[in-house]
């Protein structure tokens, strides 16, 4: 059975990147989000058991939401996947729940080794 597997970014170029780094041959079915707010309707529709976050989009920013899927207790694995490598921001998403921070553009390996390291893979 596929895994629902939610990519959000406000870039399209972004978001194509990083479907291109899943592993290959990982059965996953892929949805995209632009804002925070599309990807908490899609968490809530079942689109996003993991989710790879933008921090910096409009209309809700990641940080936003990881705020609100710890609030509203949704069920997603969610990853950070930002070009903000500052220590308060990846120290506050943590706190937020965040399962790892991944620089921008992130890599092939880099996502194999996190997926592998919590058992997704």
């Amino acid at each position: 059975m596929s895994i629902p597997v939610l990519i959000c970014d406000d870039s399209s170029f972004a978001r194509k990147q990083m479907a291109r780094a899943l592993p290959d041959g990982w059965d996953v079915e892929i949805s995209f989000a632009c804002n925070g707010e599309e990807a908490i309707q899609a968490i809530k529709e079942g689109k996003g058991e993991i989710v790879f976050l933008d921090l910096t989009m409009p209309v809700l920013d990641g940080f936003g939401t990881l705020a609100q899927i710890k609030q509203q207790d949704l069920n997603a694995m969610v990853i950070v996947v930002s070009g903000d490598i500052q220590p308060e921001a990846h120290a506050e998403v943590m706190g937020l729940g965040a399962m790892e921070f991944i620089k921008k553009p992130a890599s092939k390996d880099k996502v194999l080794e996190v997926l592998k390291r919590f058992g997704v893979i």
